[in-house]
């Protein structure tokens, strides 16, 4: 039987909120009945929600942060701000996890500046599911950390294998780094350093990954630097919804073609859901203390209810403990390996 988790949401986060936060935190509740949710946010919207649902609790907040303001100075300055005050939330230990549909600047900086690193996780870094109609591929980083020290790849690759495996199922997941070329010695010196660093660290490295090898799902997890990750996870998604949209538009256009369109209707929903980001709720914010997912600021009721389940998952599955225990022990090994060179 399942555990019981409590999840802080953040109830303003998002551009539609609070009423999709709302209807999507309902039906969160609704799926599982060993969820429990603090709901953040001002209490005329907090309040009465929390009166007509059971195991959901409001924890009124005077202040929010929005998309336009700077995220570190905003979550120094606005301590009871919804996305402070449920990442406060985690690190007293009353929220085992934190979902927000907000500013994801102000999300990573709650989370890193509030929740507290992981000890020995130099950056932490954001993970996402790649919609892919083949199966799910790990992307990580895509957008924590837009300059990077080779080193670092090494645990954003570490850190998205423990939550290819525990969250999304995949067992003995393949990584890869993103790469212009299959070959070892390709790319820049940055890549070649970080190829071999993560050929000696990471046992489950499979070599150069190139953008082509993403939606067929060569990989199960591609990692590279939050800069280049935050561009492809654009591009993919923003070609994805391009090409639906012209598709549509195609058979919408004589009654033909319509009739085409309502014979693969069902064949097209599927597709659609399987490369749809609202399926997965959000991005993962790895190698912080506690289980924080940041969704998208344009999450439908559909998103936040799949976002404040995965943060759920998240916690289930020990990924922070295990991330901890994956940065001890590899922290002790180049200890070791220091000792045995100086010798």
């Amino acid at each position: 039987m399942s555990h019981k988790v409590t999840i802080a949401v953040d109830a303003m986060g998002g551009d539609e909120a609070p009423g999709t936060v709302l209807e999507g935190v309902a039906d969160a509740l609704a799926a599982d009945e060993n969820l429990t949710v603090i709901l953040c946010g001002p209490a005329d919207v907090v309040e009465p929600f929390a009166a007509t649902h059971g195991r959901c609790e409001a924890r009124a907040c005077s202040e929010t942060i929005s998309m336009a303001e700077h995220p570190a100075n905003a979550v120094r300055t606005k301590k009871d701000s919804s996305i402070v005050v449920g990442c406060r939330l985690v690190k007293e230990g009353a929220a085992q996890g934190f979902f927000s549909a907000g500013s994801t600047g102000a999300c990573l900086a709650a989370g890193t500046l509030v929740m507290g690193r992981i000890k020995g996780i130099a950056r932490p870094a954001l993970a996402t599911v790649i919609p892919s109609p083949v199966r799910p591929v790990i992307l990580c980083d895509i957008g924590a950390n837009a300059d990077c020290k080779p080193e670092y790849l090494v645990q954003f690759g570490q850190m998205a294998s423990v939550y290819a495996e525990k969250v999304i199922g995949i067992e003995n997941p393949r990584a890869a780094l993103l790469n212009i070329g299959e070959e070892d010695a390709k790319g820049s010196q940055f890549a070649q350093e970080a190829h071999r660093l993560l050929a000696e660290r990471l046992p489950n490295f499979a070599g150069n990954a190139e953008g082509g090898d993403i939606l067929p799902a060569k990989f199960d997890v591609v990692i590279t630097d939050g800069f280049t990750g935050n561009v492809c996870l654009k591009t993919i998604e923003g070609t994805s919804k391009t090409l639906f949209r012209t598709l549509k538009g195609i058979m919408m256009k004589t009654p033909v073609t319509k009739l085409g369109a309502l014979a693969i209707k069902g064949g097209l929903k599927e597709l659609q859901a399987q490369v749809s980001p609202d399926t997965y709720g959000g991005a993962p914010l790895l190698g912080v203390k506690g289980a924080l997912l940041v969704g998208h600021g344009s999450s439908g009721a559909l998103a936040i209810k799949n976002g404040v389940l995965a943060t759920m998952r998240i916690v289930r599955a020990g990924v922070s403990e295990i991330i901890a225990q994956t940065a001890a022990t590899t922290s002790a090994s180049a200890t070791m390996n220091n000792v045995r060179r100086d010798a």
